[in-house]
């Protein structure tokens, strides 16, 4: 069996991830010509403002000399063909750096998000989401400051050293002593500041991902907030985390004040001078001289300054690219099978002594019955029995601990994942709606899903009226989550959807919980048309719907503890018959007998 513990997502390049740097690098020659065009671009750029500044030294000698208007004029030209390069080599780096750096953040937002829908379900359940969305949106932002202008600015660092201490080189070998001392003394500075600022960095990084989740749970359960009118406490926690993100702040501040190159610079600077006056002083070099190496030494201040502000955006851009690979890296216990099992289901389901355990606490234990193709079962217990959980056994959302989970006689975890599940529909109590369209909704999952047909599966779940009563009908856009439906209303959006896509195995997890009788019984009508032919697995505790189920499964305390007809169990299972006098359900002769004994 291929196994891979991610879903692959086509298109999708494979990518350096054996640190954030190569991650960030990798990204970076995807997109090769950009790269090298911004590069050789400034390279250009401070060649062009080098060369200026020994111009600058030329003129001065030859006023100096009282040389003739002709050689001035040169001069003059060649100072302002080198500043107009500089300026239009300065430009075309830096448009081609940014097109670079919005690419690769956008290349690395697609590939974080290819991720997170690949992940299992298990993955999802211990994340939160308000730390994701921080990852996904912020922290890929500080990508895009890492390559324009943390890269450019680091390219200037370099050049900004190499190309003017070649041209000093070029005017007086003996001057590279101050600056080659300083550039020495500069890196093992740096790297000790580097190795301060980056766990600060990090902390900043991981407590703005604290914030946003704790942000995003209150705002999502702000109706729970207001009920309990705990607004107050939460102004204070939120208070509290804000200003731990505040102080992490304050340190990287701490930490950038105490940078010491500039000062080192000033002191190199006057040394360099000192040692030019010298020379001066012995003949060997000209006022035109000092004046050109002076200004070639001050364009080596230029990146010392940068410097304070690019390796800021570099640590912070390694730190989010840190915490982005962390979500791609980190691995789920299901995996998609790529070369599995991928025939056309035809809906025999079967529990083989099956045992399941969720965080060390066992929820299913030693569960075994069988499901034939187009048959109903119904699931029925009492809350927290592991009913749903059971379903999603089904489903493959996770994997079985002991026993086996078996469609059409193999194995779920032998099958293609993506073809097991596109076989498959599901409606829980709790429906999931975009904020999109009605028909967008309705005709999720299903590729060029005609209007007739969203229309018609809508008809089918008792949602048309309701659709039609809005001003832009099926177009209407719907609230994040579906909030601005009533309860029976998204439920029944959540059926359309299912008769659209018409599964060969439906999973309805108490999914008219929320629609009237009347609505229920209309309801009822196209389930059972939608079921002909499709194997049905029903968790309810409507006895209407329990009723033309083929067969009900009952649990208790996740074990299958009874299984047989609605009549069956009433005569033979005292639990089944607890379950529905506990709920005034019973109606039938047989019923009320039932009840009586189960009192």
């Amino acid at each position: 069996m291929n196994q891979k513990s991610e879903f692959s997502v086509e298109g999708l390049r494979d990518y350096n991830r054996c640190g954030p740097v190569r991650w960030i690098i990798s990204h970076c020659l995807e997109h090769k010509l950009y790269l090298f065009v911004g590069l050789f671009g400034f390279a250009l750029t401070y060649i062009a403002f080098s060369g200026a500044r020994v111009m600058f030294g030329r003129g001065a000698e030859l006023i100096i000399e009282g040389g003739d208007a002709q050689a001035v004029i040169a001069v003059s030209l060649a100072v302002l063909i080198l500043s107009v390069s500089d300026g239009l080599f300065a430009l075309l780096g830096s448009m081609v750096m940014v097109i670079l750096s919005t690419r690769v953040e956008r290349d690395s937002r697609h590939e974080l998000y290819a991720s997170l829908l690949g992940k299992s379900q298990t993955f999802h359940d211990q994340q939160r989401v308000g730390d994701i969305m921080a990852r996904a949106t912020d922290d890929v932002r500080q990508l895009n400051f890492v390559i324009h202008p943390g890269i450019m600015f680091i390219f200037d660092m370099f050049l900004g050293f190499a190309v003017p201490m070649i041209y000093i080189a070029a005017i007086n070998l003996e001057l590279l002593l101050a600056p080659v001392i300083f550039v020495i003394c500069y890196v093992f500075v740096v790297r000790r500041y580097m190795r301060r600022l980056e766990p600060v960095m990090m902390q900043q990084r991981m407590q703005y991902g604290t914030l946003s989740a704790r942000l995003e749970e209150t705002i999502s359960g702000i109706e729970i907030v207001k009920v309990a009118a705990q607004e107050i406490e939460e102004r204070k926690k939120f208070k509290r985390n804000a200003w731990k993100y505040r102080d992490f702040f304050v340190q990287q501040g701490k930490i950038e004040a105490a940078y010491l190159p500039l000062l080192m610079f000033g002191i190199a600077f006057g040394f360099f001078f000192l040692h030019c006056l010298n020379l001066y002083s012995r003949g060997i070099l000209s006022i035109g001289d000092i004046i050109a190496v002076a200004g070639l030494m001050q364009v080596i201040s230029f990146p010392v300054f940068i410097s304070l502000f690019s390796i800021s955006m570099i640590q912070l851009g390694i730190a989010g690219a840190r915490r982005i690979l962390e979500l791609i890296e980190q691995r789920a216990d299901i995996d998609e099978n790529l070369a599995g099992h991928g025939a056309a289901v035809v809906g025999a389901i079967e529990f083989d002594h099956v045992t399941f355990k969720f965080h060390g606490s066992t929820v299913l234990e030693d569960v075994s019955f069988t499901v034939e193709p187009g048959q109903t079962v119904a699931i029925v217990g009492q809350t927290g029995s592991g009913k749903s959980t059971l379903t999603q056994l089904v489903s493959r959302t996770y994997d079985v601990d002991e026993g086996r989970v078996l469609i059409d006689g193999v194995d779920v975890r032998d099958w293609n994942l993506d073809r097991l599940r596109s076989q498959m529909g599901k409606i829980e109590q709790d429906i999931f709606l975009f904020s999109r369209s009605i028909a967008d909704n309705i005709a999720f999952g299903v590729q060029n899903a005609t209007a007739e047909e969203i229309e018609n599966a809508a008809k089918e779940a008792q949602a048309h009226d309701f659709i039609m009563s809005f001003n832009d009908g099926y177009e209407s856009e719907i609230g994040e989550r579906g909030v601005t439906l009533s309860g029976g209303q998204r439920q029944r959006l959540a059926l359309a959807r299912a008769f659209l896509r018409q599964p060969r195995i439906l999973i309805l997890d108490d999914s008219t919980s929320a629609i009237d009788s009347a609505t229920e019984d209309e309801i009822q009508k196209a389930m059972r048309r939608a079921q002909e032919g499709r194997t049905t697995i029903l968790i309810t505790h409507r006895l209407s719907q329990i009723r033309w189920a083929d067969r009900i499964i009952v649990l208790e305390n996740g074990r299958a503890i009874a299984n047989g007809s609605h009549e069956e169990l009433l005569r033979s299972s005292e639990h089944y018959r607890r379950i529905f006098a506990r709920y005034g359900a019973v109606e039938s002769p047989i019923g009320q007998l039932a009840a009586g004994g189960g009192a």
